[in-house]
C-alpha cells in the first residue's frame, strides 16, 4: 500500500478521519445521554443497574480493544474503520428492540455491542498519528478529536428530536437513528487513502519489535497509562451519573441531554489548539492542567444543584478530559515502534476501557447510595494519584538524563 507522507496528504487523511469520528462518534453521546435513563426507564422498582446500559458500553469498548486493533492490522485502516460502523449499526438495531420489547437485558446487549463498534473509533486518534509525519502527529491526534465537536451538537440534538419518535416507546428513536449514522460514516470512510496499520512512525523509532513486557515497563508508558486511566474513568463516573442527578433534581430529559451536549463540546473543543500546547509546553504539563480542571469540576459539583452548576461541572469535565487523555495518548504514543502499535494499543485500551466499564457501573450504584455529592468527592484522590505519578515521572526522566550526561 501507498504511504502517505506530504503533509498535504496527511491533512486530507486526517480530515477524513475526523469527519468519520464526527459522524459514527455520535452514537457515543447518545449512548450516554440516554444509557442510564433508559435503564432507569426499563427497571422495575429497584433501580440500582440503571447505569449497567452505560456500563455494557464500556465493556463492549474494553473487549473491541483487541480485536479492532487486530482487524485494522489486518485489513488496513479504510476497510477496518468500515468493519466497526458494520458493528455499530448492528448495536443501534439491538438497543432499538431492547427499548421496544422492554428488555433491561436485550438493550443492555445492544449497548455493548455498540460499545464493541465504539472500539474501532477509539483507533482513530492513533490511525491519524499513523498518516502524519512525524512533525505533525500531535496536531494530527488533536484534530481528529476535534471532530468530536460535531458529535457534540449532533448526538444530543437527534436525542432531543428522535427520542419520541416511537412513542410510546422513550428513546427508541434515538437509538434508531445510529443505524443511519454508522451507514453515513461508512461512505465517507471510503475516500479514505489505502494504508496499512502501522506503515508510519508513531515515535520515531526503527526496530523490530520488542516483548510486550518491556515496552510496559518503560515508566513513561505506565504513567501515560495510569494518568490516561484516572483521567478517563474519572470522566466516566461522573458523567454517567450526571443525567440521573439532573432529572433526580426536577430537571427534564431535555436539560440533562443538552448538559451531555455542554459536556461533550468541552471534551472536543480544545483539541485545536491541545497539539500546539503539548508541542510548546511538553506533555506532562497538559496533563497536569487538565488534572486541575478535574479537580475544579469536584468542586463545582459540590457547590449546589441548581442546572448551571450541574452543567459547568460538566463543562470542566469535558476540558479536563480532553487536556489530560490527549496528553497521554501523546507520552504513550513516545513509548512503542511501528511494528509494536497493535499489541501495545490493543493492550493499553483494553485496559483503559476496563477500568472505564467497572467505573461506570460503580457511578450508578454510588449515586444510589450516597447521592451526587459523593460521585464529586472521588474526583480528589484519583488527581492525586495521577499527580503523584506524573511527579514520579520527572523524577525519573530527570535522573535518566543527568545519568546519560556523565
Amino acid at each position: 500500500m501507498s504511504a502517505v507522507r506530504d503533509d498535504g496528504a496527511a491533512r486530507r487523511a486526517t480530515f477524513i478521519l475526523a469527519a468519520s469520528q464526527a459522524i459514527v462518534g455520535s452514537a457515543a453521546p447518545i449512548a450516554f445521554a440516554l444509557g442510564a435513563l433508559s435503564g432507569h426507564y426499563l427497571l422495575a422498582a429497584d433501580k440500582s443497574l440503571s447505569t449497567l446500559p452505560v456500563t455494557g458500553f464500556t465493556v463492549g469498548v474494553a473487549l473491541g480493544a483487541i480485536p479492532a486493533a487486530t482487524i485494522i492490522k489486518r485489513v488496513g485502516y479504510r476497510f477496518g474503520f468500515q468493519a466497526g460502523t458494520a458493528v455499530t449499526a448492528i448495536g443501534g438495531v439491538l438497543t432499538t428492540l431492547g427499548l421496544l420489547e422492554f428488555s433491561f437485558w436485550l438493550f443492555v446487549a445492544g449497548m455493548l455491542v455498540l460499545g464493541f463498534g465504539g472500539a474501532f473509533v477509539q483507533q482513530v486518534r492513533f490511525a491519524a498519528a499513523d498518516y502524519a509525519p512525524p512533525a505533525y502527529k500531535a496536531r494530527a491526534i488533536a484534530m481528529v478529536l476535534a471532530g468530536g465537536i460535531v458529535t457534540a451538537v449532533l448526538g444530543p440534538q437527534i436525542v432531543i428530536f428522535t427520542r419520541d419518535l416511537m412513542a410510546p416507546v422513550m428513546f427508541a428513536g434515538s437509538f434508531a437513528a445510529i443505524v443511519g449514522l454508522a451507514a453515513a460514516g461508512a461512505l465517507v470512510l471510503a475516500f479514505l487513502p489505502p494504508r496499512a496499520a502501522g506503515d508510519g512512525s508513531v515515535s520515531g523509532l526503527d526496530g523490530p519489535a520488542r516483548p510486550l513486557g518491556e515496552i510496559m515497563r518503560q515508566p513513561r508508558f505506565v504513567i501515560g497509562l495510569v494518568c490516561g486511566v484516572g483521567t478517563y474513568a474519572l470522566m466516566s463516573f461522573v458523567m454517567t451519573g450526571a443525567p440521573l442527578a439532573m432529572v433526580g433534581c426536577g430537571f427534564s430529559p431535555d436539560e440533562a441531554t443538552l448538559g451531555i451536549s455542554w459536556h461533550v463540546m468541552a471534551m472536543f473543543a480544545p483539541s485545536f489548539f491541545t497539539g500546539r500546547l503539548i508541542a510548546r509546553f511538553g506533555a506532562e504539563a497538559v496533563v497536569a492542567l487538565g488534572l486541575a480542571l478535574l479537580v475544579a469540576c469536584g468542586l463545582v459539583g459540590l457547590s449546589g444543584i441548581q442546572l448551571w452548576q450541574f452543567w459547568t461541572a460538566l463543562i470542566l469535565l469535558g476540558l479536563g478530559w480532553n487536556f489530560g487523555f490527549i496528553g497521554t495518548t501523546a507520552i504513550v504514543a513516545e513509548t512503542y515502534r511501528p511494528s509494536e502499535q497493535g499489541k501495545v494499543l490493543g493492550v493499553h485500551d483494553f485496559i483503559l476501557f476496563g477500568t472505564v466499564a467497572l467505573a461506570s457501573f460503580l457511578s450508578g450504584v454510588v449515586y444510589e447510595k450516597w447521592g451526587w455529592e459523593a460521585l464529586n468527592w472521588v474526583t480528589f484522590p484519583v488527581v492525586l494519584l495521577c499527580v503523584a505519578g506524573l511527579v514520579g515521572l520527572r523524577i525519573v526522566t530527570r535522573r535518566a538524563a543527568a545519568f546519560s550526561g556523565t
